[in-house]
């Protein structure tokens, strides 16, 4: 079992809630594959985007962290070419990682898995079979990264079974990014898998080979707290809304003789506005470029706000964010339902809390379309605007959320 010690590292004051999940994960192990001697025990945790949304795809800037819900995994080496992971409220696994191609696509983990066996192998790494039961606490199909939090911990296990632990986090990324790209057939971007593996607040730059550079940010540190709620309807079947953003903005970085927007710039966009809008012949696409330019500028001035301490700043950036994603990046709903507008209604809500208080932001989280909302409020208001939102969209739907510095690890 982990260290006392390691848990308190990790988890802080929720070591001892922590202990009791890892000590029903070797139950559950043992349960399923008969045993539990000689585990080996990982974590990786969910993610929050704090600026940068729908940015990554096309080579902007992000600041993300991870958080303090994760998802973790009791594993241990079988010595044969078969991976077997049984995922606690899903189908068990099976995979032989010698048939690959004969693995269907789009079938959830069991795609996800054989996707990220392909792609660690191309990299040159070393896969081999491993018996693994996983549970976690990040909200699936929400817009905390429950995928790329699932995907992080599969890499921990590779690389910790296999390969020295030398796999560097950017591949972890990569690694996952290919199987959602695909055996998913969905266009992420690599924020998620990034901020899930990495830990901590970062600021992330996309233009090259992925930049990517820790920051002393904590809302805490100036007496906020954020607060994400689910809104009740995931997206996990949104993916042609989720993926329509960036080949969107794909097909206005063509129209200017680039292949992604930060090929371009935003006065290339104005000089050939008319010509876009004639290639393209989607006005949305090219509200979405704007967002694109003016999310990553306001990156950059969130990551100059951090280490200002400027926290009046922040927040007006995290507002102009938001405001952004829904008037221009347009992923507060589906328009193919538009009758169900879920996250509109939480920021209406919202703000209707924070007219009270006249303290705080919010805004849509993550991917979008459905999901979760992200508000960022005084720590003595926190309890009142969770009772506030739970009377709508239940208790167990808001999450007060803390930052957590260790991303995707092995623990003992």
């Amino acid at each position: 079992m982990v260290k006392d010690e390691v848990f308190e590292r990790v988890y802080g004051e929720n070591a001892a809630g922590a202990k009791k999940r890892f000590e029903h994960l070797e139950e559950g192990f043992k349960g399923e594959f008969g045993s539990n001697e000689g585990l080996s025990y990982f974590t990786a945790p969910g993610r929050t985007e704090i600026i940068g949304n729908h940015t990554d795809h096309n080579g902007g800037k992000v600041i993300a962290a991870s958080i303090n819900l994760d998802t973790i995994g009791a594993a241990c080496v079988s010595g044969d070419e078969t991976v077997e992971i049984l995922s606690e409220g899903y189908r068990k696994v099976v995979i032989d990682i010698n048939d690959i191609e004969s693995v269907p696509k789009e079938e959830g983990t069991l795609s996800l898995v054989a996707g990220m066996i392909e792609a660690a192998k191309k990299k040159g790494y070393e896969v081999h079979g491993f018996k693994a039961y996983v549970t976690t606490t990040v909200i699936p199909a929400a817009g905390v990264s429950s995928s790329a939090s699932f995907e992080m911990l599969f890499c921990a296990m590779i690389n910790h079974f296999f390969n020295d632990d030398k796999i560097p986090v950017t591949d972890y990324a990569k690694i996952g990014q290919y199987s959602e790209n695909n055996f998913w057939n969905k266009s992420s971007g690599l924020m998620d898998q990034m901020a899930c593996a990495y830990g901590g607040p970062i600021l992330l730059d996309f233009k090259g080979d992925i930049s990517v550079e820790k920051i002393p940010f904590s809302f805490g540190d100036f007496g906020y707290e954020m607060v994400i709620t689910n809104t009740g309807k995931g997206h996990a079947d949104l993916s042609a809304d989720y993926s329509s953003i960036p080949q969107e903005m794909f097909a206005v970085a063509k129209a200017l003789g680039g292949e992604r927007l930060c090929d371009v710039t935003k006065a290339d966009l104005l000089a050939d506005l008319n010509k876009v809008e004639e290639t393209v012949g989607n006005d949305r696409a090219i509200l979405r470029a704007f967002h694109f330019f003016n999310e990553t500028q306001r990156v950059a001035d969130t990551a100059t706000a951090v280490k200002e301490k400027d926290f009046g700043k922040i927040l007006s950036l995290l507002k102009a964010s938001g405001d952004s994603s829904y008037k221009l990046n347009q992923n507060c709903y589906t328009i193919s339902d538009w009758k169900e507008q879920k996250i509109s209604l939480a920021l209406a809500l919202t703000e209707e809390y924070l007219a009270k208080t006249r303290k705080g932001i919010c805004r849509v989280h993550g991917g979008g379309f459905a999901g979760v909302i992200m508000c960022v409020l005084p720590k003595e208001e926190t309890a009142g605007y969770v009772d506030f939102m739970a009377e709508y969209f239940g208790r167990e739907n808001v999450y007060p959320m803390n930052i957590r510095q260790t991303g995707a690890v092995y623990l003992g």
